[in-house]
């Protein structure tokens, strides 16, 4: 089952020619959901090959960089023909914005665009399988980040003990897997907990778009498997990552280490370093000894899950 990020826009708040304004895609088998969508998200989308087929987007908060992509976005989907509802979630407070956003310079769009608020702590998704929750970051104005967890998967099927029980090789495999009860060949009944192990956990994504450094984030994303994270500035720009109210690469670092995340992704990276991000690189990895990625646009990353290498 996979979990796929696409890495559309790992900018600051000015465009490079390497790197556009904030946009992240996450294919979740066969579910599409958008975190941002920062100017030219649009045409990433395209030259990376995810694809306009969403049915969600998650917005961090109101800062051009963040969603002055969403006209653009949603006049192709019209263009396209989409005739499927798109919803749009958001911080408290920001829905009636973000719908003069969307029908910006006069424009009804053709399908249903559906705007919903959501507090931090809450469910803004609820799907088969998994669930995206906001929570509280702290930027220069009314902003969260998002995490997507999976539920629990069952544990690892002992197909040598179900054949020693006197299963027969067969569709009731797949029913003591999911949880059911079945009879063997000298009429027992075998249990689901006879052959099957303990359940095992599925993968967290947390993203945290613009944020100073919060132990929020570290609660949420205990034990992540990939958390991306605000990383604007090198450790030579801490006042200024204070004054404006996001992150140094170090900073992130200190937060994935003391989360206990496996994987740290540093986005939002600040036009100054157009040249060589790499100190905001090396400053996160001397605070975290976990992976840690500096991605560019259009870099697709794998989730695994946690017990993948088992």
């Amino acid at each position: 089952m996979s979990l796929r990020v696409t890495f559309l826009g790992t900018g600051g708040a000015v465009p490079t020619t390497e790197r556009a304004p904030s946009a992240l895609f996450v294919n979740r088998e066969g579910d599409r959901l958008l975190f941002d969508c920062g100017e030219g998200t649009q045409r990433g989308m395209m030259r990376f090959g995810t694809g306009f087929g969403i049915d969600h987007v998650f917005v961090s908060h109101l800062h051009g960089d963040h969603v002055l992509g969403i006209p653009g976005l949603v006049q192709t989907l019209g263009f396209n023909d989409r005739a499927a509802p798109l919803t749009i979630h958001c911080p408290p407070g920001t829905g009636d914005d973000l719908r003069d956003l969307v029908h910006a310079v006069g424009h009804d769009p053709a399908f249903q665009v559906r705007i919903e608020e959501v507090a931090p702590g809450a469910v803004a998704f609820d799907a088969d399988g998994y669930e995206v929750r906001a929570f509280e970051t702290e930027h220069r104005t009314v902003s969260q980040g998002y995490v997507l967890e999976e539920d629990d998967r069952p544990g690892r099927f002992d197909r040598p003990r179900a054949e020693e029980l006197g299963v027969p090789v067969g569709p009731k495999f797949g029913r003591l897997h999911a949880g059911e009860s079945v009879e063997a060949e000298d009429g027992t009944v075998v249990e689901p907990e006879q052959v099957v192990g303990a359940p095992r956990p599925g993968r967290t994504f947390v993203y945290t778009a613009d944020t100073r450094p919060r132990e929020r984030t570290v609660e949420v994303a205990e034990g992540a498997d990939l958390l991306v994270h605000d990383a604007t500035f090198a450790d030579g720009m801490a006042d200024r990552a204070r004054d404006t109210a996001h992150s140094t690469g170090r900073e992130a670092g200190e937060i994935a280490a003391r989360a206990g995340a496996k994987r740290l992704a540093l986005v939002h990276i600040s036009s100054r370093y157009a040249a060589d991000a790499s100190p905001i690189r090396r400053e996160a990895a001397s605070a975290f000894d976990g992976d840690v990625f500096l991605p560019n646009d259009g870099d697709l990353f794998e989730v695994p899950f946690p017990d993948a290498d088992e």
